[in-house]
C-alpha cells in the first residue's frame, strides 16, 4: 500500500484500474468527468488493459455497460445529475437484467434551474430502481467502497451505485491509502459469468416476459414477470448480509473498516442522534462534538448502505434515544426528505423508538457547515422540550426572506 494525495474522482479511477475492469464507458459531465478522463489517459498509455468506449451520451454509456456485462465482462462507468437522469431507462434495465454493473454517481443537483454543485437528488431519484446504493463520506471510502462494489455486484447479480458528493469529495484532495494490485487481485478474483452468448445455440436476451409463468421453446417452465421481481427483491434483501461480509473480508486483508451498513460517532451514550448519508456525516461529527461541549449528549449515525435500506440496524442503533434528527440532501417533493421517510418507516411501532425530525440541507451546494447543523439540532431539542413530537422538515440556511 502507498499513501497518495487524491481527489475523490482520482480514488474512484484508481479503484477501477485496480479492479482490472475490462470495459469502461466514458461520457463527460461535471463533476464526474475527471474519473473517465483519468481512465482514458491510462488506457492510452497502456496502463489500463480495458476497452474504453467513448460514447455520445449517458444513455449510451450505460447501454455499453449492459451489453458488456451481459457477455461476462467486468464493467465500469460514472455519471452525475442530469446524466443519470438521461440514463433512467437503462438504470432500470441493468437492474432488471440482474447485471453486475458498477457505476459511480458523483452527486450533483438536478436541473432546472442549472446547478453544478452538490446535493443527492440525482441518486435519490432512482433509489427504487433496484440498484444497491452505497454512500461515501471521504475519499478513502470512495476507493474502498468502489472496490467492494464489484464483490457485492458479482455475488448478488445486481448493479451497484457508489455515490459520493460532487466537489465536496470529487475535487477535494485527501490522503488515500492505495492498495497493491496483488492484494486487490486476492480480494477481487475474476468471477465466472453466467454463460449467455453461445454461437452454437442462439438465444434472445431480455425477451418479453409475460405476467404468468409459461413454458419456453424447450418446454421448460420459466418465471413470469412477478416471480422475477420477487427474486430481485430477495437478492437486494440478501445484500444486507453480503455487504457486511464483504466489508469484513476487506478489513481482514487491508486492515481498515469504515462500517458496513451504517457507521457511528459518539453513539454509545447519545440521547440525540444526527442521521445522514455521505460527506455531510463528517460535518455532523463536528456538530455533535460542539453539542457535547454544551452538555448535550449528541452522536452521529451515518448511513453507508441506503439501498437496501438497513432498517434493523437503524432500529437497534436508535432504540431508547431521545430524538433522531435526519439530515437529507434531497427532497421527495410534496412529502419530506427521502432518508427521513425511510427512518420513520423503519422505526414505526418499534419499542423504544424516538421521535424523528427531519431537516433538508445543502441543496444545490448551499452551505451546511457544522455550526449551522448544530443550530438546527438546538432548535429541534427546544421543540422537543415543548412537547412537539411531529413537525415539518426544517430547511437549513434557507434565505427566502432576502428575495427581491
Amino acid at each position: 500500500m502507498s499513501i497518495s494525495i487524491l481527489t475523490g474522482n482520482d480514488a474512484a479511477a484508481h479503484a477501477a484500474r485496480l479492479a482490472r475492469v475490462q470495459v469502461v464507458a466514458a461520457y463527460p459531465i461535471t463533476p464526474q468527468s475527471p474519473v473517465v478522463e483519468m481512465l482514458s489517459k491510462w488506457s492510452d498509455q497502456g496502463d489500463l488493459q480495458a476497452e474504453l468506449v467513448r460514447v455520445e451520451s449517458e444513455h449510451s454509456a450505460l447501454t455499453v455497460c449492459i451489453a458488456a456485462a451481459t457477455v461476462g465482462a467486468r464493467v465500469f462507468t460514472a455519471t452525475s445529475a442530469n446524466g443519470l437522469a438521461y440514463m433512467n431507462e437503462q438504470i432500470w434495465w441493468a437492474a432488471g437484467a440482474r447485471l453486475p454493473v458498477v457505476m459511480c454517481c458523483v452527486n450533483r443537483a438536478l436541473a432546472a434551474p442549472w446547478n453544478v454543485l452538490n446535493d443527492q437528488q440525482d441518486s435519490m431519484s432512482v433509489r427504487d430502481a433496484g440498484w444497491v446504493q452505497l454512500y461515501c463520506r471521504d475519499n478513502q471510502e470512495v476507493l474502498d467502497t468502489t472496490l467492494q462494489a464489484w464483490r457485492i455486484a458479482e455475488e448478488l447479480g445486481l448493479p451497484v451505485m457508489v455515490c459520493y458528493d460532487g466537489f465536496l469529495l470529487s475535487h477535494t484532495v485527501m490522503p488515500v491509502d492505495v492498495p497493491e494490485a496483488s492484494a486487490v487481485d486476492a480480494f477481487l478474483p475474476r468471477h465466472e459469468p453466467i454463460p449467455v452468448i453461445d454461437l452454437a445455440r442462439p438465444r434472445n436476451v431480455g425477451p418479453v416476459t409475460f405476467a404468468d409463468p409459461r413454458a419456453n421453446a424447450d418446454g421448460v417452465i420459466c418465471h413470469g414477470y412477478m416471480e422475477l421481481r420477487a427474486l430481485h427483491q430477495e437478492a437486494l434483501t440478501r445484500a444486507l448480509q453480503v455487504i457486511p461480509r464483504v466489508e469484513r473480508s476487506f478489513a481482514a486483508l487491508f486492515g481498515r473498516s469504515r462500517g458496513a451498513l451504517t457507521w457511528g460517532h459518539l453513539l454509545d451514550d447519545a440521547e440525540v442522534v444526527l442521521v445522514a448519508a455521505g460527506s455531510i456525516g463528517v460535518e455532523l461529527t463536528v456538530a455533535a462534538e460542539a453539542l457535547r461541549a454544551e452538555g448535550v449528549k449528541a452522536g452521529v449515525l451515518g448511513i453507508r448502505a441506503y439501498r437496501p435500506f438497513p432498517a434493523e440496524a437503524l432500529r437497534q442503533a436508535l432504540q431508547g434515544r431521545r430524538l433522531a434528527l435526519v439530515f437529507d440532501k434531497a427532497m421527495s417533493y410534496g412529502h419530506e426528505g427521502p432518508i427521513c421517510s425511510d427512518v420513520r418507516s423503519a422505526l414505526f411501532g418499534a419499542p423504544g423508538a424516538p421521535p424523528v425530525f427531519g431537516a433538508v440541507a445543502g441543496l444545490g451546494g448551499r452551505d451546511a457547515a457544522a455550526r449551522e447543523l448544530a443550530e438546527v439540532a438546538r432548535r429541534a431539542l427546544a421543540d422537543l422540550d415543548r412537547g412537539v413530537r411531529q413537525r415539518p422538515a426544517e430547511w437549513v440556511n434557507l434565505q427566502l426572506e432576502e428575495r427581491a
